[in-house]
């Protein structure tokens, strides 16, 4: 796949393949990363990056379209059938811009949305006040309940009939719960408002049926399709019918301009493959190793959030452990796990510090690790906790986890020879 780099440029040629390293060697658990196959990065760089291309199937701004239409529409039908939904446009760049061509379909300068805290488990692009949108729509928060740190629905639900948003959000990057579809369904209907979910981050869970999906309740629901999905650096979003063609609008020319075809190739192939038994077996598997590491560190004097987990995402208070969430972050690196510093809920200290960490369990079921193998990690997460100043018993456990890792290669020999 890089032969023709190697010889044209073999010092980026070099650095591609330093990072195949890196990420052989490492036990991967940042919550939106996974491992794709090797069609999503053929097709991520085929023949389709030649075309520019805006509009739609048989509305093409542009000439020699009808092959790209046959893509589109093949990819289309693939969506709609692994998640059942009525309608379905996958021309987003990512999750956030399927978020901001929501925004564009419904909304205008001002209007209210009501979304979750990005302290306690949203996302930028639902009203952060670091991010761009929160310029033009007028956004309010829901919190979680502080005893169980789940959403307080009791509380959204008040916060709805006081502020009466025009939209209500929910979904995040770092909630590791089950969500109330239905309840807010209910709650968007009593005030009037559109309800749009983001699943980004539990996205695959949902195709393969392992978790409840949002479609049947929700008039829009977003997600990238990376992170459970395991896919392609982009994202799509769904609605029902009646808002089909003022989706399509708000997509393009509403928020986007020319549209990806390569990645869109990718997504076509993912939606397939993500109807297989393979990938449904992994997506299987996933919660239960959640599970099983929220278990084992909570064991060895961990807090988790919300007291477990339901998803892919292990939530982790290290405030017992007295470290803090960078501490941690920096010394499971060190030792070659990836996790990422997180706010906890109420978090004390600021997203740089943080009080937590954020856990995936998505790349680790990807190369086959199971409860056996997670129970060890949780182990040397422990002692990595107990020593993240002592390089020397980190180089330790260094050796332990590059160790473990080696068992379950990241790619086949055979897979190897088509990415180099």
């Amino acid at each position: 796949m890089l032969n023709k780099t190697k010889v044209s440029d073999p010092k980026l040629y070099e650095i591609v393949e330093k990072e195949l390293k890196r990420q052989e060697s490492n036990i991967e658990m940042i919550a939106s990363e996974s491992t794709v196959p090797v069609e999503i990065m053929e097709l991520s760089g085929c023949i389709f990056t030649n075309k520019t291309l805006e509009g739609y199937p048989g509305k093409r701004f542009q000439a020699g379209s009808h092959v790209a239409d046959e893509l589109e529409i093949l990819a289309n039908e693939r969506g709609k059938e692994l998640y059942g939904c009525d309608h379905i446009n996958i021309q987003p760049y990512s999750g956030s811009t399927a978020n901001y061509a929501v925004y564009a379909t419904v909304l205008k300068k001002d209007d209210r949305v009501l979304s979750m805290r990005l302290d306690q488990g949203g996302h930028l692009s639902h009203g952060s006040k670091a991010n761009f949108m929160s310029r033009f729509f007028n956004f309010d928060h829901y919190s979680i309940d502080k005893e169980t740190e789940q959403i307080d629905y009791d509380g959204l639900e008040k916060k709805a009939e006081e502020f009466k948003p025009k939209l209500i959000i929910a979904g995040g990057s770092a909630y590791p719960r089950l969500i109330d579809f239905e309840r807010i369904r209910k709650i968007a209907d009593k005030v009037g408002a559109y309800f749009m979910v983001d699943m980004a981050h539990f996205s695959g869970l949902v195709a393969a049926e392992v978790i409840p999906s949002p479609v049947p309740y929700a008039d829009f629901v977003t997600s990238s399709t990376t992170k459970t999905l395991g896919g392609p650096r982009a994202g799509f979003v769904m609605c029902k019918k009646e808002f089909a063609d003022a989706l399509d609008h708000g997509v393009f020319p509403g928020s986007l301009g020319s549209m990806h075809l390569t990645t869109m190739a990718a997504k076509c192939w993912l939606f397939k493959y993500a109807q297989g038994e393979k990938f449904r077996s992994i997506m299987r598997q996933i919660p239960i190793n959640a599970k099983t590491l929220a278990s084992e560190l909570e064991n060895y004097g961990f807090r988790i959030v919300s007291g477990g987990t339901d998803t892919h995402i292990v939530l982790v208070d290290v405030r017992n452990k007295n470290i803090t969430g960078k501490d941690f972050d920096d010394a499971l690196d060190y030792v070659g796990i990836t996790v990422n510093k997180n706010q906890i809920p109420f978090d004390p200290l600021g997203p740089a510090v943080t009080s937590g960490v954020r856990i995936g369990l998505t790349s680790t079921t990807q190369r086959g690790l199971r409860e056996k193998e997670i129970k060890q990690i949780a182990s040397i997460m422990n002692r990595v906790a107990e020593n993240t100043k002592n390089k020397e018993e980190l180089s330790k456990l260094s050796k332990e986890a590059k160790e473990l890792i080696s068992k379950f290669p990241l790619y086949s020999d055979e897979d190897l020879k088509e990415i180099m």
